[in-house]
């Protein structure tokens, strides 16, 4: 419990790239009283993604620019850190990567608690009662990235069955992505029936339209902001429930 008068219950110190609208307000919607979330801008040129080369670049920007972030965000003693980026971790190595950042900044800061689409995507997964079998991904990347995103689903332990890149060519496009284009993603992957649908890439904005999808495609659809901001929530004792964001705010 903190003293503070807004965030009593808890201070969400969020990090996320300068060129990413989508976290803040997203993350604002899920917000329960007495929760409040705090930004710090991770800086990243906005410039065109050309193939697997330009995508490691932009993953590189992020990782330089992380530790800066995150010290400005601690500065404001929050409950935890929250990385608003989906990327970093899963293009780097995977777990193993996202262990590496956990020891990098504690090395640094001390001690703290980092959120991340590493551990939240797996918490979410086994929350819905997928605990195995093919899970299929919309993503807003270049087709290059899905080497990288199979590795990471498989090493978590589940089948790679298909992925949708929906090939923003920038990293602010991302979040130009019409709603009717991801719409229609999501229904071509319901068509295979996996156990569920996971949405990478957190300046897409899909953590509504994920808790709308998962009742006409009769399977769970896991949004990226929604499962990192769930998982900061439960990891405090945080239960309250929420409508508008699918199954896993709402039931667990």
């Amino acid at each position: 419990m903190s003293g503070d008068p807004l965030g009593y219950r808890a201070k969400f110190g969020v990090v996320t790239p300068s060129v990413n609208t989508v976290v803040q307000p997203e993350y604002d919607a899920m917000r329960p009283a007495g929760v409040t979330n705090h930004i710090a801008r991770i800086h990243i040129p906005e410039k065109p993604i050309d193939g697997d080369a330009g995508f490691q670049e932009l993953v590189h920007a992020i990782d330089r620019g992380l530790d800066d972030a995150v010290e400005r965000v601690l500065s404001c003693e929050p409950t935890c850190v929250l990385m608003g980026v989906s990327i970093e971790a899963v293009y780097q190595g995977g777990v193993a990567a996202a262990r590496a950042i956990e020891r990098r900044l504690a090395a640094r800061f001390g001690e703290l608690t980092l959120i991340h689409a590493a551990d939240a995507l797996p918490a979410a997964l086994r929350a819905l009662g997928v605990d195995d079998g093919p899970v299929s991904l919309v993503t807003p990347y270049m087709p290059d990235a899905d080497a990288h995103l199979k590795g990471f689903v498989e090493e978590l332990g589940y089948g790679y069955q298909q992925a949708i890149h929906l090939e923003a060519p920038t990293p602010l496009q991302i979040s130009h992505i019409p709603e009717a284009v991801v719409r229609r993603a999501l229904t071509e992957l319901a068509g295979g029936r996996p156990r569920a649908i996971v949405q990478f890439g957190a300046n897409l904005s899909v953590a509504r339209l994920a808790g709308e999808a998962e009742r006409w495609l009769e399977l769970p659809v896991v949004a990226v902001n929604t499962a990192t901001y769930w998982h900061a929530l439960r990891r405090h004792g945080i239960l309250d429930r929420r409508e508008g964001f699918g199954s896993l705010l709402l039931q667990h």
